[in-house]
């Protein structure tokens, strides 16, 4: 018989390792699987200022070792696997993987995070990092008293580009459309700011620059014309996608394929968790991630101990 896991963590970000350490440490049997990336992410995210403690080593890929190392340390298997569907007809719950092999668990904990929607404009990915962001809320510091865009029209770009203004000297939101999706109190409140431009009906052509964002090049989709539009940095908003597929039908989720969990981190179904980014929450960062795969990894132990006594 294969070995029996108390916890099987899905997802190898900060959500993840957190679970498995608070797991390990209970003296619980955990085993992490991930398909991609070690840190999802934060593992991709060269600058971590607003993470506790990280004030000596601020990027996340150094963050995201010493937590892979600190969860190895406790006990912690890691696997690098695909998730590709579960049995939950037994007690016990099956955790079916592309290679081929089931993982055979007492809970599950569905910590697999999210991603921004790229807007796939050349020079994107090649500078992202490097003056593209997908996070006000982690980048504004960088670009003080420099100017700034925000690509998008819905609630998080206008809310963004609110935030921005704290920070960057001008903020210029671009749209596709000539009327924003967002709230109209969050739209007067960013028309009414002096520091915020907008631009309608355009789109983001071309990101470019030497090694660092230096400009982009616009196109207004009514009349066709191109120009280029100097600016220090890009901030993308034009939406996140939880990745959540393959639990689709097995657990509750909203219409954008958030999981639905409570404060415990309790899923729809009995024994399976969601932690971070994948589950629906206000605040997606990686010390709220760390903090749900912790309470998450707490509930799995509770709920060990009143249906399998132990």
């Amino acid at each position: 018989m294969s070995k029996l896991y108390d916890v099987a963590i899905i997802g190898g970000g900060p959500a993840g390792l957190a679970a498995g350490l608070y797991a390990s440490r209970s003296r619980m049997n955990a085993i992490i699987i991930e398909k991609a990336k070690w840190g999802g992410q934060a593992g991709t995210t060269e600058e971590l200022e607003n993470y506790p403690g990280s004030i000596e080593m601020p990027t996340g890929p150094k963050l995201i070792e010493r937590m892979k190392s600190q969860a190895e340390a406790f006990g912690t298997e890691l696997v690098k696997d695909e998730v590709t569907g579960f049995d939950l007809s037994d007690k016990v719950k099956a955790v079916k993987l592309g290679s081929g092999k089931d993982i055979n668990a007492k809970t599950i904990i569905i910590a697999t995070g999210a991603q921004p929607m790229l807007l796939g404009a050349p020079g994107e990915l090649e500078l992202r990092g490097k003056g593209v962001s997908y996070c006000a809320t982690c980048d504004a510091d960088f670009f003080t008293e420099l100017e700034v865009v925000v690509v998008g029209g819905g609630d998080a770009a206008v809310e963004e580009a609110i935030y921005l203004t704290k920070f960057a000297e001008k903020v210029t939101i671009i749209h596709r459309r000539e009327e924003f999706r967002a709230a109209k109190s969050i739209v007067e409140k960013a028309m009414s700011n002096d520091k915020v431009n907008i631009i309608w009906n355009t789109v983001v052509e071309e990101i470019y620059g030497d090694g660092i964002v230096e400009g982009i090049r616009l196109k207004n989709v009514k009349t066709g014309e191109v120009t280029d539009f100097r600016t220090d940095g890009v901030f993308m908003f034009v939406g996140t996608k939880p990745i959540s597929e393959f639990a689709k039908g097995v657990v509750e989720m909203d219409q954008k394929g958030y999981i639905k969990a409570d404060e415990e981190m309790r899923t729809s179904v009995e024994g399976i968790f969601a932690a971070g980014d994948v589950r629906i929450k206000s605040l997606r960062q990686v010390i709220t991630a760390a903090s749900d795969g912790a309470i998450a990894a707490v509930n799995a132990e509770k709920y060990i101990e009143k249906n399998f006594g132990h």
